[in-house]
């Protein structure tokens, strides 16, 4: 279940761009799928030009000086996307027209004027070269009922249930001949097969893809590793993992195939070790077996295999051959890029970012790998509205780490409240980024302390620590979070009396079902949680992704669904919850949400749900947003008596 794609988990990271929460020094200035030319001294960024209609353009920077450059803005109306470079240094991008309800491909060269290669009528991402520069592929959705990805809202339960699902497919363009018009694309992978990822073989005769057959959203966790033929579109499958995987990259010399592979519980939040097989097929092996670290994404470039990582508070850039332990860089900052979390030169000895954490806006960094600089300066004056320190504390044999945040200025004598945040997932990390605005800002304002811990079944600890909560849900990981709680009170001014919980999807769960296990929290904003374990199994649309967690369907092993799902344990809940979730949720569908509200108000627990028409797993609409922001900050205030 996605974490980052909900209203309270996005504004961890401060990109949740609804009404103004409290003001800031100055406007925040974004850096979006950023990209590094092949030489190295080129970096491409989508960048806000227009603060009143939030229009971007593409804009191209010096890598050494930061300075822009140059742009390019063919489409007034459309937003840029998945920035990628060729080996001769001309820029590929998508242009999405909402109103037209087409995404164009578009490749400009040195020039900077945009040539159009492909439009195309529904939806579509990740545009790649071939490595000779002839060709350029591209995922597409043709005439998509959806947007991209199970987190999205979804279509609406009617008709035959299960009679169409949107296909993600491979289209590869020539870029010697005309322009392709939305009827005359013709895929190139077979239809009824879903492709999430893909890379290019070095030759330019096959396509490496992850891909399933049938529903994408709902068969990510069964996916295997397959290469696509350039020119029939013939797909020879190479390995079926056992576990998840995400980021194939395919070796120089094209005999090896490179992944992270691990226990993801959901797709687009990367965490594992690296695998490698061979192309030709045969058994995939782990690489980094015992590392005390999470690999998030993965560069397989001339000198070597190279991948980000996430080591307890700390993002690291490393030589895979040389171990996770010896990181080439290293941060207790969040990074981001177009393709994966840092982009690099040809020769690997560039690289590019954007870094932020929590009380420094986003910044570019670029330079050598081992000690690139900041090079762009445009958020220098923007003042944080937050402390933070990294948390670290022992439960039950596990090192564990997590989050605090307080209020600038807040009275380190004062006692103050608390709200602590789990994340969803549950394999997924709450890690640093600039708090600008949303549900996180909020809080603050209020005056709440903040805390997001990272407990067993999260990212950064390696695959022992993210495998700890299989068949365990809500067991150990909230032992390890009131652990936390109590290692948070022993460095700062909290009152344990005015405790509060939330969380969405995962962190949705642990809200619910901590209600059930304590009465130590006061109040609770549950989003998009689960209740029921049993009836979510058959109503949910991604229902494979519990099979890694549990071992078995709930029709082979009823006892162990039954075991976390808080709706059997209802006589033990005592705390106020407001509930909220989307209408067209298919992830976690609202009826696990109305199950719980329904219980609560029988039992005569004060309780308040909201279902948001027309939102997926997640509460994106901006009026929607600032309305559940609003109600959750209300009810701490109502139960924990507010900060100020």
């Amino acid at each position: 279940m996605r974490a980052a794609v909900l209203a309270l988990g996005l504004a961890i990271t401060g990109v949740l761009a609804t009404a103004s929460a409290p003001a800031i020094a100055a406007p925040v200035h974004r850096y979006g799928d950023l990209a590094l030319a092949p030489a190295g001294d080129l970096i491409a960024t989508v960048e806000v030009t227009n603060e009143a209609t939030g229009h971007g353009a593409i804009m191209l920077r010096s890598a050494s000086s930061g300075k822009v450059i140059g742009s390019v803005d063919p489409c007034a109306r459309c937003g840029y996307a998945d920035l990628v470079f060729a080996s001769d240094g001309r820029l590929a991008f998508l242009a999405r027209d909402r109103v037209a309800g087409t995404v164009t491909l578009h490749v400009a060269g040195a020039d900077r004027r945009a040539t159009t290669v492909a439009t195309i009528a529904g939806i579509a991402q990740t545009p790649r070269f071939s490595p000779d520069g002839k060709k350029i592929a591209v995922l597409v959705t043709l005439g998509a009922a959806k947007e991209a990805g199970a987190a999205q809202a979804g279509v609406r339960q009617v008709g035959e249930i299960g009679e169409h699902s949107d296909e993600q497919r491979l289209a590869v363009f020539d870029l010697s001949q005309a322009a392709v018009a939305s009827d005359a694309i013709t895929p190139l992978s077979p239809a009824d097969r879903y492709i999430y990822e893909y890379d290019w073989a070095p030759d330019g005769r096959a396509l490496v893809v992850t891909s399933a057959l049938g529903n994408g959203d709902a068969n990510w966790w069964v996916a295997t590793l397959d290469a696509v033929d350039a020119q029939t579109g013939a797909v020879r499958t190479i390995a079926k993992p056992t576990t998840q995987l995400n980021f194939p990259r395919v070796s120089p010399d094209g005999k090896t195939v490179a992944y992270i592979g691990g226990l993801m519980s959901d797709f687009g939040s990367v965490g594992g070790d690296v695998w490698t097989v061979p192309f030709a097929g045969g058994t995939a092996r782990n690489i980094t077996p015992g590392a005390r670290a999470t690999a998030t994404s993965l560069f397989w470039l001339k000198n070597g295999l190279r991948a980000t990582t996430l080591k307890g508070d700390a993002t690291q850039i490393v030589d895979v051959a040389a171990g996770f332990s010896a990181p080439l860089w290293s941060r207790p900052a969040s990074l981001a890029a177009a393709d994966g979390r840092a982009a690099f030169s040809a020769d690997g000895r560039i690289m590019a970012t954007v870094v932020q954490d929590f009380v420094r806006a986003p910044a570019i960094y670029a330079g050598a790998v081992a000690a690139p600089r900041q090079v762009t300066h445009d958020n220098d004056d923007v003042a944080p509205l937050v402390s933070a320190r990294s948390i670290m504390w022992k439960n039950e044999g596990l090192d564990v780490q997590g989050w605090l945040l307080a209020p600038v200025g807040a009275d380190p004598g004062k006692p103050a409240p608390m709200i602590t945040v789990v994340h969803g997932g549950p394999a997924a990390a709450s890690t640093p980024g600039f708090v600008e605005r949303g549900a996180m800002a909020d809080l603050l304002a209020a005056g709440y302390y903040v805390f997001l811990p990272n407990p067993r079944g999260s990212y950064g600890q390696g695959a022992a620590f993210t495998e700890a909560n299989k068949r365990d849900f809500g067991g150990g990981d909230l032992r390890d979070i009131l652990a936390g709680i109590d290692a948070v009170e022993k460095v700062a001014p909290v009152d344990d009396a005015r405790l509060g919980l939330t969380g969405g999807s995962y962190g949705g769960f642990m809200a619910m079902w901590a209600n059930t296990q304590t009465n130590r929290f006061k109040a609770i904003v549950a989003g998009a949680g689960l209740s029921n374990w049993i009836s979510y199994y058959g109503t949910n649309g991604i229902d494979q992704w519990l099979i890694p967690y549990f071992g078995k369907t709930l029709y082979e092993d009823y006892d162990a669904y039954r075991a976390p799902s808080a709706i059997y344990f209802m006589k033990s809940a005592r705390t106020p919850t407001f509930i909220y979730v989307g209408e067209r949720d298919i992830e976690v569908p609202p009826t696990q949400s109305i199950e719980y509200w329904h219980a609560l108000k029988d039992l005569g627990v004060p309780t308040s749900l909201v279902i948001y028409p027309d939102e997926g797993h997640g509460i994106r609409g901006p009026a929607n947003a600032q309305d559940l922001r609003k109600r959750s900050v209300a009810w701490f205030d109502k139960y924990l008596g507010g900060g100020k």
